[in-house]
């Protein structure tokens, strides 16, 4: 019973690493001057770009953490690749905003975590 906790455990950080995202991504598109300008970098998309990145893909990890307290296979499966991709994106997003994307990094490990090791007992008590 008390991994069901885990399970909602990983439904709010992945709702909070969406709205991380989020933030990052609208801030980025307001003000293209807030984050540091990176010389030569493999991943060296102007901050408008990781801007809709990051809301895209805040938006969508907000809709998946919600989706994960119905206790579903698929929304589990989904909220692990979009925690995989949370830290892809956070790691490539790395030299523009360090600190920020180690939380989103550490939040979305735990994340995977909690979803493969202790998912599937949300829907063991239903």
């Amino acid at each position: 019973m008390w991994a069901v906790g885990w399970t909602v455990f990983a439904s709010v950080m992945m709702v909070m690493i969406g709205v991380f995202h989020a933030i990052a991504g609208l801030v980025a598109i307001f003000d293209d001057d807030f984050f540091t300008q990176v010389r030569e970098y493999v991943f060296d998309f102007d901050a408008d770009t990781w801007g809709w990145i990051h809301l895209i893909l805040g938006i969508v990890l907000v809709l998946a953490g919600a989706a994960l307290l119905t206790g579903s296979v698929a929304a589990r499966a989904v909220g692990v690749i979009l925690a995989a991709l949370s830290m892809l994106a956070a790691f490539a997003w790395l030299p523009y905003y360090p600190i920020w994307s180690v939380v989103i990094i550490a939040v979305a490990v735990t994340v995977v975590w909690a979803l493969t090791v202790h998912g599937r007992d949300v829907t063991a008590v239903r």
